[in-house]
C-alpha cells in the first residue's frame, strides 16, 4: 500500500476527488499544484489511510511509511536545493493535519520545523536578518512544546510577554533579536524541565514527532466533540500535509492572509478577508493581532494584489463555489497555501447558491444550488434577532457571525459549559478564543472576544455552528472573570449580557428578541427543493392548534401528520377531563364526555379550516390518564396537612386506581381506547361534525384518523369497527360524505415484526420513532441523559438515538414495517412523526426505506423540505408518495 504522495502526483482521478485519500487540504493543494498550476509550495500528503494504521495498531507506524516519508523528504529536498535541518542553509517545513471534511482549529499544526541551535544561525546567515530567524525558532519551539510535547502555551507565553515588556517593545515585531535569542534559550528551558530531555535537534526527529501529533489529535478532545457536534464518523483519520516553508514575517514586503472569494458572512460578491504585514499564518487565525482588509494589500504591494484577485477568479470558476484560501508572502512573492470551499452563513449560503445559477460563467442549476444550501444555512436564517432596545452598548467590534444571543457572561471554557449543564442561558467571554474552547463555545448562546478579526477562530467557528458572535471587540479590556468597558463599565462574570452578531454589539442586561427575517432567496432555494422533491417525499407537520397548523402552513407543510388530541384536555378543559375520570356512573361519564366534545369539536374545527385542501392526521388519546391527574405524593401531602376536601379526596382515589409503575407500557392509547371506548367515541365525533360544517361551508377536510399504540391486528380491526361507525352515524346526521382513512402509529418492535397483519386493518402507517426508539434500547428518554453522555463520550454510541435514527436497530425495524405492511397492503401509505422527522441525516434513511412523507414541528418545516430534496439528489430512486 502507498501512503505518501508528492502534491505533483498524477493521480487517475482529478485531486480534489481524492479526499478520502488525501484528506481536503491535501487534495486541494493537489489539485492546485497539478491541475491549476498555481504556485503553491512543494510538498507531500501522508495519507489518511496512514492515519488509521497508526491508531489501529495503538500509536504504532504503519510498515514501510518510515521509508516512504523519508524517499518524499529526500524528493521534496532536492527540489528546494535545501535540506531540513542543514546548518549553512536549512529548509523549512510546515507539518499540517487535513481530514476529509474542514474541522477548523480542531487538529494540529506545526510549522518552522527543521530549525535547531545550528541551523537558526545558517538561516540568520543566509537571509540577513537575525531577528527574523530567531523569531521563526521560538515559535517552532513553543509550537512544538505546546503539540508534540503537551507543555501547556501559558508557560511559553508568560515569558514571553515578560520579555516584551522587559524591552519596552509595542509589538511583537519590535523586539530585537537579542531578546528573542534570550526567550528561545528561555523556551528550551521550559521543555528541559517539563520533560527531562533538551529539545529535539535532529530533523528526523522532529518530523516524526509532528507527525504523529497530527495523527493523535484525531482524538483529541476537541476533534471528538467537534466531530460529534457536527457528525463525522470517528474512522475516518486525518491526513498529514509536509509543505516547504514561505516567510510572512520576513519583511514590510512580507504579510499573510487568509481569503475568501466572497463574503461568507453576507454572501456578497468581491473578494473579503483579512491580511497582516509581517506575520505567520497562525498570527491572523488566532486573533493575536488586529487584522487589515484584504484591499490593504493593493495599497504597499499592488501587483501582489491583482495577481490574487486573478487567483480568486480562477479558482472560483476552477470549483463552481465560494472559496477560502490560505495564502503568504514572503518579499513580494505570492504563494497559496491552502483553499477550500468557505464556510459561510445560512443567509451567505442561499445568496451564493441563487447567484451562482446567474453567473453565466459558473452556471449552476437548480439541483446544484440546492445542493450548495445544508439544513443548518436554513436553520440559522430562522435565528432570532433583537427588537429595537434603548440597552446601553457595552462597546462594538466586528460583526462576525449573525443572530441574537443573550446568557451569563463567563469566561472560561469549563466554567461556561458547567453553567449551561445547570440550566444557565451562557455567553463565552474571552480575550481570543482556542480549539480548547470549543466545548464551551457548543452551549453558548453566543461568543464575544476582544481580539481577532473575522476569520478568527472565534468567528470562524461560530458561522459554521449559527452561534452569534462578536470578535475583535478592542475597547473591551477582558480578563479573568470580567471585563472593563472604555468607559470604566465592569461587567463580571454571571452578569447577563446581549451580542448582536449582525452589527458588532453587545449590550448589558438582556434584550428582548424577536424572531428573525429570511432572505428572498430563502424561498427561491425552497421553491426549486420543493420541485426535486415532488412526488417523492412529502413534508408535513406536527400541530395541535389552529395557530400551530397556520404556522406550518405558512413554512409549507403539506399537512398535519400528527395533531396529538391530549394537548387539547390541558389548561382550561383539565376540570372537564377530570370529570370524566372521576365519573362512577356511565351517565356521569356520558355527561362529561358530551361537555369534553364541544371544546374539542371546536380545536378540530380550528385545525381543519388552517389546513383546509391538506391531509390532517388526528391521533386519538394516547397518553395514560394519570397525566391528567395530581400525582399521589402531591395529593397525600395536603392529606396529611389537613388540606384534602371532598374533591381532593376523589382525586386521590382516581390517582391511586391510575397510578402504574411503569405507564409508558400500561393503560395508553388503544388500550385506554377499549377500557373506556366512550372516549374515543367521542374524539371521533367531535372530529367529524366538525370536518361535515366545514365541507359545508366549501371546505375540503381530509381526515385520517390514527389510533395509537397498536400491537396487535385485533386491536385495531376492534377499534377501526368503531370508528367507521361513528364516521358514519355523523355524516348521516349531517347529509355529508367525507372519506376518512385509517390507520396506526408503529411504535413497538412487535407492531413492526407483525406489520403484515396489523396492514390487513390499516390504510396507513405512521412511525413514532420516539417510542420505538426507546423499546427498542431499553432506554427512557425522560432519564436516559447521564448514559448518553457517557455512551457518547466513550464511542459506545455515535449518535444520540433520540435526535437520529438508529439505522442499525430502530431504522431496521421501521425498513421492516414498511416491507410488511407494504406486502400485506400495497397501497398502503407510509409516513414518520416522531422527532426523527426534522432531522436530515434521520430523512435521508427515510426516503431510502420507502416512506412517503416525514412530519416534524412547524419551525422545522422548511429544513425539513431542504433534507428530503436532498435525499432524492443523493439517493434518487423511483418511488413516489402514495
Amino acid at each position: 500500500m502507498t501512503y505518501v504522495y508528492d502534491f505533483d502526483h498524477v493521480h487517475p482521478r482529478p485531486p480534489m476527488e481524492l479526499k478520502d485519500l488525501l484528506g481536503g487540504k491535501g487534495a486541494n493543494l493537489a489539485e492546485m499544484t497539478s491541475v491549476l498550476g498555481l504556485p503553491v509550495p512543494p510538498g507531500f500528503t501522508i495519507s489518511t489511510d496512514a492515519c488509521r494504521g497508526y491508531l489501529a495498531a495503538g500509536g504504532a507506524w504503519p510498515e514501510g511509511l518510515d521509508a516512504e516519508v523519508a524517499e518524499h523528504r529526500a524528493r521534496l529536498e532536492a527540489t528546494m536545493g535545501k535540506t531540513i535541518g542543514d546548518p549553512t542553509d536549512p529548509l523549512l517545513v510546515s507539518v499540517r493535519s487535513g481530514a476529509k471534511f474542514s474541522m477548523p482549529g480542531m487538529m494540529d499544526t506545526v510549522l518552522n520545523l527543521g530549525l535547531n541551535d545550528e541551523s537558526v544561525k545558517g538561516l540568520a546567515a543566509q537571509t540577513s536578518d537575525e531577528r527574523f530567524a530567531n523569531d521563526s525558532y521560538r515559535r517552532f519551539i513553543q509550537m512544538y512544546g505546546k503539540i508534540v510535547l503537551d507543555i501547556p502555551a501559558e508557560k511559553f507565553d508568560h515569558v514571553f510577554e515578560a520579555k516584551r515588556a522587559e524591552c519596552g517593545a509595542a509589538s511583537d515585531a519590535d523586539i530585537p533579536a537579542s531578546v528573542l535569542g534570550e526567550v528561545i534559550e528561555a523556551y528550551k528551558g521550559i521543555v528541559l524541565e517539563a520533560t527531562g530531555a533538551p529539545f529535539p535537534q535532529a530533523a528526523a526527529d522532529q518530523l516524526a514527532g509532528a507527525i504523529e501529533a497530527v495523527f493523535r489529535s484525531w482524538n483529541s478532545p476537541r476533534a471528538k466533540a467537534y466531530r460529534q457536534r457536527e457528525r463525522i464518523p470517528d474512522d475516518l483519520g486525518t491526513a498529514v500535509n509536509v509543505q516547504a516553508m514561505v516567510f510572512g514575517n520576513r519583511d514590510n514586503n512580507s504579510g499573510t492572509g487568509v481569503g475568501f472569494t466572497r463574503n461568507p458572512a453576507t454572501g456578497e460578491a468581491g473578494a473579503y478577508g483579512d491580511f497582516l504585514i509581517n506575520a505567520q499564518g497562525e498570527d491572523v487565525v488566532a486573533g493575536i493581532r488586529n487584522t487589515l482588509p484584504l484591499s490593504a494589500i493593493a495599497d504597499t504591494m499592488p501587483a501582489v494584489h491583482t495577481e490574487l484577485m486573478g487567483i480568486f477568479e480562477r479558482l472560483e470558476l476552477h470549483y463552481r463555489d465560494m472559496l477560502d484560501t490560505e495564502f503568504t508572502i514572503e518579499q513580494g512573492k505570492l504563494w497559496m497555501l491552502q483553499t477550500r470551499v468557505g464556510k459561510r452563513t445560512g443567509a451567505a449560503a442561499l445568496r451564493i447558491a441563487v447567484a451562482l445559477t446567474e453567473d453565466p460563467t459558473i452556471n449552476l442549476s437548480h439541483e446544484e444550488a440546492v445542493q450548495r444550501v445544508s439544513p443548518e444555512h436554513l436553520d440559522q436564517v430562522l435565528h432570532p434577532q433583537f427588537q429595537k432596545t434603548d440597552a446601553a452598548v457595552l462597546g462594538t467590534g466586528l460583526a462576525a457571525s449573525p443572530g441574537a444571543g443573550v446568557g451569563k457572561a463567563y469566561f472560561d471554557a469549563d466554567r461556561c459549559a458547567d453553567a449551561a449543564d445547570r440550566g444557565e442561558q451562557v455567553v463565552l467571554v474571552r480575550q481570543e478564543t482556542s480549539p480548547e474552547d470549543v466545548h464551551g463555545m457548543v452551549v453558548a448562546e453566543a461568543i464575544l472576544t476582544s481580539r481577532g478579526g473575522l476569520v478568527s477562530h472565534a468567528a470562524v467557528v461560530a458561522r459554521g455552528w449559527g452561534k452569534p458572535a462578536v470578535c475583535g471587540a478592542e475597547s473591551l479590556d477582558i480578563g479573568a472573570s470580567s471585563f472593563t468597558t472604555a468607559d470604566g463599565t465592569v461587567v463580571n462574570e454571571g452578569d447577563v449580557i446581549s451580542i448582536d452578531g449582525s452589527t458588532g454589539k453587545v449590550y448589558l442586561g438582556a434584550v428582548p428578541l424577536a424572531e428573525g427575517s429570511v432572505p428572498d432567496e430563502f424561498e427561491v432555494i425552497l421553491g426549486w427543493a420543493d420541485v426535486i422533491r415532488k412526488g417523492k417525499l412529502g413534508v408535513r407537520a406536527n400541530a395541535d392548534t389552529g395557530e400551530d397548523a397556520a404556522r406550518a402552513r405558512a413554512f409549507g407543510a403539506e399537512g398535519i401528520g400528527l395533531c396529538r388530541t391530549e394537548h387539547m384536555f390541558l389548561g382550561d378543559r383539565l376540570p372537564v377531563v377530570r370529570k370524566m375520570i372521576l365519573a362512577n356512573t356511565p351517565d356521569a361519564e356520558h355527561e362529561a364526555l358530551a361537555e369534553l366534545r364541544v371544546v374539542q369539536k371546536a380545536d378540530f374545527a380550528d385545525v381543519l379550516k388552517a389546513m383546509d385542501g391538506l391531509p390532517v392526521t388526528i391521533r386519538l388519546l394516547d397518553p395514560p390518564l394519570h397525566e391528567f391527574l395530581p400525582s399521589v405524593e402531591e395529593l397525600l401531602v395536603e392529606e396529611a396537612t389537613g388540606r384534602l376536601d371532598t374533591e381532593g379526596m376523589e382525586l386521590l382515589k382516581a390517582a391511586r386506581k391510575w397510578q402504574e409503575q411503569n405507564p409508558m407500557l400500561g393503560t395508553r392509547g388503544v388500550r385506554l381506547g377499549i377500557i373506556k371506548d366512550g372516549l374515543y367515541r367521542m374524539q371521533v365525533r367531535a372530529l367529524m361534525e366538525a370536518a361535515c360544517e366545514l365541507k359545508k361551508a366549501g371546505g375540503n377536510p381530509i381526515i385520517e384518523i390514527m389510533i395509537p399504540l397498536v400491537v396487535t391486528f385485533p386491536e385495531l380491526d376492534l377499534c377501526r369497527g368503531w370508528v367507521q361507525d361513528e364516521v358514519a352515524t355523523v355524516c348521516a346526521e349531517q347529509g355529508v360524505d367525507i372519506d376518512v382513512m385509517i390507520g396506526t402509529m408503529i411504535e413497538t418492535p412487535r407492531a413492526a415484526v407483525r406489520a403484515d397483519e396489523i396492514a390487513e386493518a390499516a390504510e396507513f402507517f405512521s412511525f413514532g420513532t420516539n417510542d420505538l426508539t426507546q423499546m427498542t434500547f431499553g432506554f427512557s428518554r425522560d432519564d436516559v441523559a447521564p448514559i448518553l453522555e457517557a455512551y457518547l463520550a466513550e464511542g459506545l454510541l455515535k449518535v444520540d438515538p433520540f435526535e437520529s435514527i438508529d439505522q442499525r436497530g430502530v431504522g431496521e425495524l421501521v425498513e421492516m414495517g414498511v416491507a410488511r405492511g407494504l406486502s400485506t397492503n400495497p397501497k398502503l401509505k407510509l409516513g414518520v412523526c416522531g422527532e426523527h422527522g426534522g432531522d436530515p441525516d434521520s430523512i435521508a434513511f427515510f426516503y431510502k426505506v420507502g416512506l412517503h412523507y416525514v412530519s416534524c414541528s412547524p419551525f422545522r418545516v422548511p429544513i425539513a423540505r431542504l433534507a428530503a430534496a436532498l435525499s432524492v439528489l443523493d439517493v434518487g430512486g423511483p418511488h413516489a408518495s402514495a
